[in-house]
C-alpha cells in the first residue's frame, strides 16, 4: 500500500478502518479556500483514491464552525481581470477532484456551507448535516455572477428553488436543504462526523468495482454540463470584473470586517 502523506497546515488528515478524513483547515477563517488549501485538497485527495488501503472519503472542517464560508475574499480581493482564468480553473480542478473520485465521498457538515465550500458538498456522494446548519450561495452579494453553482444545483432540485437560491442568495437551513433535495441525510446537531462514518462503513462495503464504475457513469454523464458551466463562469466573472462590482463589494465587506475586528 502506497504511504500515505500526514496532516498539512493546509488539511489534516486521518485515516479510521479504511475511511480516510480530510478536513479543512482554517478554522480562524471559517475553513475559506484560498490557493493553499485548494491545492493541497486537491493533492490529498488524489493521493486517497490511489491508495488501496482507503474505502471511502469523509470531507469535514476544523473547528465545528463550518465546512468552509467559500472563497476567501482577501485572497480574491487580489485578483484582477486577467487572474481570473486561472483562479476559475482552480476552482475547476477542485470541484473535479471530489466528482472524479472512484471512491465513495461523503462531506459531514457542522454550522456553515456556503459558497464554494456548497459547491464543493453538492459534488460529494452524500451530505449529512443537522437541521440549524446553514447552506446556500451568496456570490451576488460580493458582485460575482452565480453560474456554476445554479448548474451543480440543477443536478438536485428544480428551477424554482435554483432561482431563489441563486438570485436572491439567501441561505437557508438545513432542514429546508433536506426538505429540497440539497442535504441527503439530516443528523443531530455535533454528531455530523459519527453518522458520516457510519454511512461511509456502509458505503464501502459495497462491491468496489461496482461503485467505481457507477461513479464514473454518473460523472460522465454530469461533465459536459459543468465544463460549459465553468466557460460561461469565466465570460461572466470578467465581465463582472470589468464592471467593478466584485472589487467594490468585496473591499467594503473587509472594511467592515476590519473595524468590526477592532472594535
Amino acid at each position: 500500500m502506497n504511504q500515505l502523506r500526514s496532516d498539512t497546515p493546509e488539511v489534516l488528515f486521518s485515516l479510521d478502518d479504511g475511511i480516510a478524513i480530510l478536513k479543512l483547515n482554517r478554522p480562524d477563517r471559517m475553513n475559506a479556500v484560498n490557493a493553499s488549501l485548494r491545492r493541497r485538497l486537491i493533492s490529498m485527495l488524489q493521493e486517497c483514491d490511489a491508495n488501496e488501503g482507503v474505502r471511502a472519503i469523509v470531507l469535514m472542517g476544523e473547528g465545528g464552525r463550518a465546512l468552509s464560508s467559500g472563497q476567501d475574499l482577501d485572497e480574491l480581493a487580489g485578483i484582477g481581470w486577467d487572474g481570473i482564468v486561472g483562479w476559475q480553473e482552480e476552482q475547476k480542478s477542485l470541484l473535479d477532484a471530489v466528482r472524479r473520485l472512484s471512491k465513495p465521498c461523503i462531506t459531514a457538515v457542522e454550522g456553515i456551507c456556503v459558497g464554494l465550500g456548497f459547491h464543493l458538498a453538492l459534488c460529494s456522494d452524500w451530505r449529512i448535516a443537522p437541521a440549524n446548519s446553514t447552506w446556500g450561495q451568496p456570490e451576488v452579494k460580493v458582485g460575482l455572477a452565480s453560474i456554476v453553482g445554479p448548474y451543480l444545483m440543477s443536478l438536485h432540485v428544480g428551477h424554482t428553488h435554483n432561482v431563489q437560491l441563486s438570485l436572491m442568495a439567501d441561505l437557508i437551513t438545513g432542514q429546508r436543504a433536506f426538505d429540497i433535495g440539497l442535504l441527503t441525510e439530516m443528523c443531530e446537531e455535533g454528531r455530523a462526523l459519527e453518522t458520516a462514518m457510519k454511512r461511509a462503513r456502509r458505503l464501502a462495503a459495497l462491491p468496489s468495482t461496482a461503485v467505481r464504475l457507477t461513479k464514473q457513469r454518473l460523472c460522465a454523464i454530469t461533465q459536459p454540463g459543468l465544463d460549459e458551466a465553468f466557460v460561461a463562469g469565466i465570460r461572466a466573472q470578467l465581465e463582472c470584473f470589468s464592471n467593478g462590482e466584485p472589487q467594490q463589494m468585496i473591499g467594503e465587506f473587509i472594511a467592515k470586517r476590519t473595524g468590526a475586528a477592532r472594535s
